[in-house]
């Protein structure tokens, strides 16, 4: 294609069809159907937690597609030379700490300015404007992960290599036409995203984990560990945190259950939030966060920061990894230890996955009451094995029955919430730790589900969260602060009319 033919393609804009693939040949219609939009009407804002509607599939499917054309840019050489002559004049200042981002892309688009001038292409100044703004989203944005990250309905983005993009929406994973140039531009956007927040990553540090701007958590891994290429994966937030209606809205938990844990947080009760990978745990930290009063001083722990806090008296702390030399760490555990010298009124810990369970433990049982954090578990008895099993990695000696008493006289509930076949997350346990009975410590189910209902015609999950009709100890605890809970919440077939959440 020569220079004329480029720029009749930029004034008139065409994809350029190359061969296809055929299409791959679905083994049922209902793996093919299109999830349906939602209504904006309807949801305010686009659910982490809510599934597909209308759709007879019981779970979430990767949808076989054919591979899309392959788009053909009639500038790209003009781009990947204009690209690579930036980085030679700006290089040593893309990473400069001194420098905001609006200097930096200032500084950028004059470089660019200059260097597309000394290409001489007859471009008008719109045409002109658009190359630059191309370039500069290769070199200082995040190059074809633009589109996806502004696209409301995606709630993931997988990078499987540099060719090869997947997307989750409604529940659903599908290929995308969106490709990076290169495995170099594909390593450029991860080194610029983990770079951002004090990260690195190369051959002696080839996986980590870090945030966007908006909280989205981020997962990236390079070769020699990712064998067919750099691997990227992101977990879009809400660009407004949800809220406990929302979460009722969903069908994630009922109101009368959001009542309880809106009576359990005031109350001060110590809460750990139990689910597989991806069920919400997080979601869920960030709601029950929501009803701590604004007059007590919250300190948030993370390994990178999530928690969407509303609160103004709050200090987020996040752990920082070592340095080249190895040396420089800082782990949950130390922050954890620092928390304790703060006079926090709650500590909120992102999730416990290692030795700081047990001075999350011991904080719990000196006086910090009201402490909230999330563990990997699938159900209210797996979660207090796995926190014994964490406590034992602290290097302690310490006899399981001690341990087991540090962790029933710590936790007072368990929040277990599950991601069904339909794809909607449910909360599907409130439960009660009792205490010990001999060797075992004793838990007592406040809610459960009640999955005796089946699946409807389009496949999703009709039961719901129910009182089992034992009143709980902790009922007792939140009528000493003066909270009002009727006891009605906790009868299966009395269940009161409610009031609004507070």
């Amino acid at each position: 294609m020569n220079l004329s033919e480029r720029l009749n393609a930029i004034r008139n804009p065409q994809i350029v069809q190359m061969d296809v693939e055929p299409p791959v040949r679905p083994a049922s219609d209902s793996a093919v159907r299109s999830p349906p939009t939602t209504s904006v009407a309807s949801a305010p804002t686009e659910s982490f937690f809510q599934a597909p509607a209308g759709d007879a599939a019981p779970a979430p499917v990767v949808q076989p597609v054919a591979r899309p054309a392959a788009l053909v840019d009639p500038l790209a050489a003009v781009k990947e030379k204009a690209a690579q002559e930036l980085f030679v004049r700006i290089g040593t200042r893309l990473n400069d700490a001194s420098l905001t981002e609006e200097q930096l892309h200032a500084i950028a688009r004059a470089e660019l300015a200059e260097i597309v001038a000394g290409e001489q292409l007859a471009l008008s100044t719109a045409e002109r404007n658009r190359l630059i703004d191309d370039i500069g989203a290769d070199v200082l944005g995040y190059g074809p992960l633009e589109p996806l990250l502004a696209d409301p309905t995606v709630t993931e983005i997988m990078v499987n290599r540099f060719d090869q993009l997947y997307v989750e929406r409604n529940g659903r994973l599908t290929e995308t036409h969106h490709r990076f140039t290169g495995e170099p531009q594909l390593r450029r956007v991860i080194e610029r995203i983990v770079s951002r927040v004090g990260r690195r990553i190369d051959e002696s540090s080839p996986l980590v984990d870090a945030r966007l701007e908006d909280g989205s958590r981020v997962n990236a891994i390079i070769p020699p560990l990712a064998v067919n290429g750099s691997s990227l994966t992101i977990r879009k937030f809400a660009a407004t945190p949800y809220t406990v209606q929302d979460l009722v809205t969903f069908g994630t938990l009922t109101r009368e259950v959001a009542t309880v844990l809106d009576a359990a947080v005031r109350a001060k009760l110590n809460i750990l939030v139990s689910g597989g990978t991806g069920t919400g745990k997080t979601t869920m930290l960030n709601v029950l966060s929501a009803f701590i009063p604004s007059d007590e001083r919250i300190i948030t722990i993370e390994d990178a920061v999530e928690l969407q806090l509303q609160q103004q008296h709050v200090v987020r702390l996040e752990s920082r990894p070592p340095n080249i030399e190895g040396r420089g760490e800082i782990t949950i555990r130390d922050l954890v230890r620092n928390s304790l010298r703060m006079r926090p009124d709650r500590i909120v810990v992102g999730e416990v996955r290692g030795a700081e369970s047990l001075d999350m433990l011991q904080a719990m049982n000196t006086g910090h009451e009201g402490s909230i954090s999330t563990l990997h578990a699938n159900s209210p008895r797996d979660a207090i094995s796995r926190m014994e099993t964490l406590v034992l990695m602290a290097g302690m000696d310490l006899p399981l029955r001690a341990i087991r008493e540090q962790v029933s006289s710590a936790i007072d509930l368990i929040v277990q919430i599950t991601r069904h076949k339909d794809g909607v997350r449910r909360v599907t346990h409130i439960t009660e730790v009792h205490g010990m009975e001999g060797d075992i410590v004793t838990l007592q189910d406040a809610f459960t589900f009640d999955y005796s209902a089946g699946y409807d015609e389009e496949g999703r999950l009709r039961g719901r969260i129910e009182p089992t009709g034992v009143r709980p100890r902790f009922a007792e605890r939140i009528a000493d602060h003066g909270i009002p809970l009727p006891v009605s919440l906790f009868q299966p077939d009395l269940r009161g009319m409610l009031g609004e959440i507070r």
